[in-house]
């Protein structure tokens, strides 16, 4: 039998779990500092509330240092901004009770619908302004005139703990940013395999060499669906990709070199997710290998290959002139087979490998040059209105609901309970699922009370020191600071951790008060009970409902830029920016659907909507140098005008498209005009192939907008249906 000694000793440093270990090992001990130090600042100025210190810590704490700042200077604007506004309310409406909860409540509401709309930690200022509002009030409840004094006090509250925790963290955390140019690196060359696997697939099966780890694509019996592990690969780089944009975001913050270049980082994250949404099975040479495509995939396979390759180096990103090379190689060989491309599908194809070599072009130089000129794409963020709106609704509500019962039954310690529905409702808004998350949160905060119970009955009582009292609050704060990062468990660890500290009630003078501590408790669980109450039972998330929203607005964005005049079309990049947004809330709500549903096929098929842009986008510059008759053009106008009924009669748009194809390309045309004019009919068949392949996913009656119970599980193509 081994010694287990001897087993620890020989324990795997450079095993996953070891370093996960060693890094929430490190993260916690820099809190427990930052709160020891901010803790014994808060006693020595003689602030009021010096546990509001701690919460402040244990609210902006981040293993990365500028996420720490980023929020740390969001959470400050925002309690200005809450401060004020609680001193000019109290000021205005101290004279009503029920107005004033109502003023409040508004106030509350509209600070949730704000955070949910607004982006990474940005969002904070907004969930600050909130619950400020509340915790300024509290304490002048009884005295009106003390409000400025709360104000000032709370401000030097969040104040001191923002400035501790910052200081102890940059001064002991490691801040690189070779570690964000890696994983941009990492990400890219991602990227490039997963479109190797496809282009892989799509060549003749006698030419095909395998590639290790991936699997041929668009075989026969193959069209609508792809093998599960390309889902899972395209799963996990799409997670990754999304990782990306907060880290670029926070890297910025600290770093200024990163700063910098952000926006052509953040283009390049943007293209990368782009090239992933660019392969999905609704192509129409996805079907069946298509012999003709066959030197296109063939070419763009060997670049990719080449690539991979090049971009083996750590340093090729600040040298990329031999990676620019191979894509201006590979676009020239691309036009020599676009020269003998006689049909609409050869044009089909180069057309879309010309489309992923300069993207991947464009990407690269946004990695190499963030601040150069081509970098002036700015892609503004996707507001979820809904969500929103539902979100600042459950705030508004859940806070007058609190302030009516403290109202109506004069509990001691409501406030304490106001306080907490606010803050947890407020700090729910940011998350993806407010009403998800409102259960792991409530139960968190309901197991800090036995926490609490043990810290006051167990460890104060003997505390003779300073030292004592920061080694005992740290001892029963340790469970949620250790647990806080856990995708599991994170919500529920933070609501532990952030509420235990408002119930600790550790003053400069302090005084046992074993009546005030139970009715603290029992305000606390009557939040939680409420909290429950609105987010899951009284105002419960429909994801569905949510979903269907977002696919409704990706139809209705391909109606607009099919209406829009040819000189007003947006750049591609702008346009699939914002639709690229809504497809990563659609992936997020599409996980949370509890009834049966196709989540890959509504994937797929929000990929090909991105596919359909793109085509709509490609027509209309094709549309000028192809010298189409006006019966031609007549019949093209005619085609683009049926997008209006894409909500409607989507076979009825595929038809029309068809149509104007058949005639155009009937016509004929030599030199460049026949080029462009076979390119023509290559994006109005694809179009057409792709709408008619899913039609449940454009009509407004779709099997994801109706109801469970109505149509049965959610199928892309299995219906029609029909107004």
């Amino acid at each position: 039998m081994r010694n287990p000694f001897r087993q620890l000793l020989s324990f795997d440093r450079n095993s996953v779990r070891w370093r996960n270990f060693v890094s929430t090992a490190a993260f916690t001990a820099r809190v427990f500092l930052s709160i020891g130090i901010a803790l014994f600042l808060a006693f020595m100025i003689q602030l009021e509330s010096p546990m509001s210190t701690v919460t402040t810590v244990l609210i902006v704490a981040n293993p990365t240092v500028g996420a720490l700042v980023s929020k740390s200077v969001w959470r400050m604007t925002g309690t200005v901004i809450g401060a004020a506004l609680s001193t000019a309310v109290m000021a205005m409406f101290v004279q009503s009770a029920v107005l004033y909860f109502m003023v409040l409540s508004a106030f509350v509401g509209l600070a949730c619908m704000t955070a949910t709309c607004l982006r990474y930690f940005r969002a904070y200022a907004a969930v600050l302004a909130g619950y400020t509002i509340i915790i300024v009030a509290v304490p002048a409840f009884a005295h009106p005139e003390n409000i400025f004094m709360s104000a000032m006090m709370r401000v030097s509250d969040v104040a001191l703990g923002i400035v501790v925790t910052a200081a102890v963290f940059m001064v002991t955390s490691p801040r690189r940013r070779q570690g964000t140019m890696d994983a941009l690196s990492g990400a890219f060359r991602e990227t490039i395999r997963h479109a190797l696997v496809f282009h892989e697939g799509l060549m003749n099966r006698s030419d095909a060499q395998d590639v290790p780890g991936s699997e041929p694509v668009g075989t026969e019996g193959a069209f609508r669906s792809l093998p599960q592990t390309i889902y899972d690969g395209r799963q996990r780089l799409l997670g990754q990709l999304a990782r990306l944009g907060p880290a670029i975001e926070y890297a910025a913050t600290d770093n200024p070199d990163i700063h910098a270049g952000v926006r052509g980082y953040r283009l390049a994250v943007s293209r990368m997710t782009g090239l992933v949404a660019s392969y999905h099975p609704y192509w129409r040479n996805l079907g069946v290998a298509n012999p003709l495509s066959a030197p296109v995939h063939r070419e763009i396979r060997d670049t990719l290959i080449q690539l991979l390759a090049l971009t083996e180096s750590a340093g090729w990103i600040e040298r990329p002139q031999g990676v620019l090379a191979c894509l201006e190689e590979a676009l020239g060989r691309l036009e020599v087979l676009e020269e003998a491309a006689t049909s609409p599908a050869v044009q089909a194809s180069v057309d879309n490998v010309r489309d992923i070599l300069l993207q991947l072009r464009e990407t690269v130089l946004d990695l190499s040059s963030p601040r150069g000129p081509h970098v002036r794409v700015r892609v503004l963020p996707y507001l979820e209105w809904m969500s929103a709106i539902y979100n600042g609704l459950r705030g508004m509500l859940i806070a007058f609901l609190a302030c009516m019962i403290w109202y109506i039954t004069y509990f001691p310690t409501g406030p304490m309970m106001i306080m907490y529905v606010v803050a947890a409702s407020s700090l729910l808004s940011t998350a993806p699922s407010a009403a998800r998350a409102s259960l792991p949160m409530a139960i968190g905060t309901a197991l800090s009370v036995p926490a609490c119970w043990l810290c006051h009955i167990a460890a104060i009582p003997r505390v003779d020191g300073y030292p004592m009292l920061w080694l005992s609050v740290c001892a029963c704060m340790l469970p949620g600071v250790w647990l806080q990062f856990h995708p599991r468990y994170g919500v529920g660890a933070f609501g532990y951790t952030v509420f235990l500290a408002m119930q600790l009630m550790i003053t400069n003078s302090m005084v046992p008060d074993d009546i005030t501590l139970i009715n603290t408790w029992l305000a606390i669980l009557m939040g939680c009970a409420l909290l429950v109450l609105v987010f899951r039972v009284i105002m419960p998330a429909d994801q569905r409902l949510y979903a269907s929203r977002l696919v409704i607005s990706l139809g209705r964005s391909l109606q607009s830029l099919s209406a829009r005049p040819a000189a007003k079309v947006p750049s591609w990049m702008v346009w699939e920016g914002t639709q690229i947004q809504k497809v990563s809330i659609l992936l997020m709500r599409l996980s949370l659907v509890a009834s049966p549903i196709d989540r890959q096929g509504y994937v797929d098929g929000a990929f090909a909507a991105l596919s359909l842009g793109r085509l709509l986008i490609r027509l209309r510059q094709a549309v000028e140098p192809a010298g189409l008759n006006a019966r031609e053009r007549e019949a093209l106008d005619v085609a683009l005008a049926s997008f209006r009924t894409l909500r409607r009669d989507p076979v009825g748009t595929a038809a029309s498209l068809m149509a104007a194809a058949g005639l155009i390309g009937a016509g004929e045309a030599s030199g460049m005009e026949g080029l462009y004019r076979v390119r023509l009919v290559s994006c109005l068949e694809q179009s057409a192939h792709i709408i008619d392949s899913i039609p449940g996913f454009f009509h407004a009656d779709g099997p994801l907008h109706l109801w469970y119970a109505e149509r049965g599980p959610a199928t892309l193509v299995a219906v029609n249906p029909a107004r």
